[in-house]
């Protein structure tokens, strides 16, 4: 049965990284093929998460979302920019992402469109994310989490990714 997760994770796993590779988001890794003198990468096998690490990092993360969602209500851009990665602050802010965000169904009969990061946060992210809530996280690595919260129709429905870093978790995407 442990086997048939891992290859249902790996599975989903690859899904994700091909699915990762259209978007707007900078260049990713070369796709040349790795040096024989590099060590190969291994598949995170969720199982290496003890029941306790998961709980602790669930609760960090309630913690977190309860907190964003304060600063978001409050409409505090330079704290909100305080927890994201620079890889998605970089995204958000490049000209590409925000004339996509702008042409997108819900600006297209709108005047007013994302132009800069800040424009995002007030036009996209405030009339979103103020009331998430976290039911569950997966682990996808040792320092990286999928957030999740679950509808009133029971869906599953994925809220945030997250990295912990040094100065806590920080947001790698929505």
């Amino acid at each position: 049965m442990r086997g048939m997760y891992k290859l249902v994770f790996c599975a989903l796993a690859a899904a994700f990284l091909v699915s990762c590779g259209g978007g707007p988001e900078p260049a990713g890794p070369s796709k040349a093929r790795p040096s024989s003198s590099r060590p190969a990468q291994t598949v995170f096998d969720p199982g290496s998460i003890s029941k306790e690490e998961h709980d602790t990092a669930k609760k960090e993360v309630q913690q977190l979302i309860q907190k964003l969602n304060g600063i978001i209500r409050a409409r505090d851009y330079d704290a909100w920019v305080s927890y994201l990665t620079d890889d998605y602050f970089n995204l958000i802010s490049s000209p590409e992402f925000l004339e996509e965000i702008s042409n997108s169904e819900r600006f297209k009969n709108q005047e007013r469109k994302p132009s800069s990061a800040q424009d995002y946060f007030i036009y996209v992210v405030v009339p979103s994310r103020a009331n998430d809530r976290v039911d569950d996280i997966q682990h996808t690595s040792q320092t990286h989490v999928t957030a999740y919260t679950v509808n009133a129709k029971g869906d599953r429905l994925r809220l945030y990714e997250l990295e912990k870093q040094s100065g806590g978790w920080k947001i790698l995407r929505p």
